[in-house]
């Protein structure tokens, strides 16, 4: 079992969804973020701020899954994330983690099947 913490921007929520629907990924935790990467916040190269560091509005999405469903995961999200063909800065990062166990508080099922 894996979980896989991706992080989006918003505009792209949509199509992540979409894109885990096709490959049969149907449970998706949703939690608006905030931070900042590589760029510190800004959003423009153009017109770079001189205030210091700014958070930016992002997505979190929380994936929990097993083996067979980690890659497919990962393909939605890129698929669907991806500003352009070859990507943008700024687009996001997946982390996929190790699970230890998984209980479905309703029926005490715990690992995959409570998955």
């Amino acid at each position: 079992m894996k979980l896989i913490i991706a992080i989006i921007q918003p505009t792209k929520l949509d199509a992540v969804k979409e894109a885990l629907t096709n490959v049969e990924v149907h449970r998706l935790t949703v939690v608006d973020c905030q931070g900042f990467g590589r760029q510190k916040g800004q959003t423009s190269a153009i017109r770079p701020s001189t205030g210091g560091v700014s958070l930016v509005r992002k997505v979190q999405l929380q994936i929990a899954v097993n083996e067979d469903f980690v890659q497919p995961t990962v393909d939605a999200i890129l698929a669907g994330g991806r500003s352009s063909e070859t990507g943008e800065i700024g687009d996001g990062k997946i982390f996929v983690l190790p699970m230890d166990d998984c209980v479905r508080i309703r029926t005490g099922e715990r690992g995959p099947e409570a998955i």
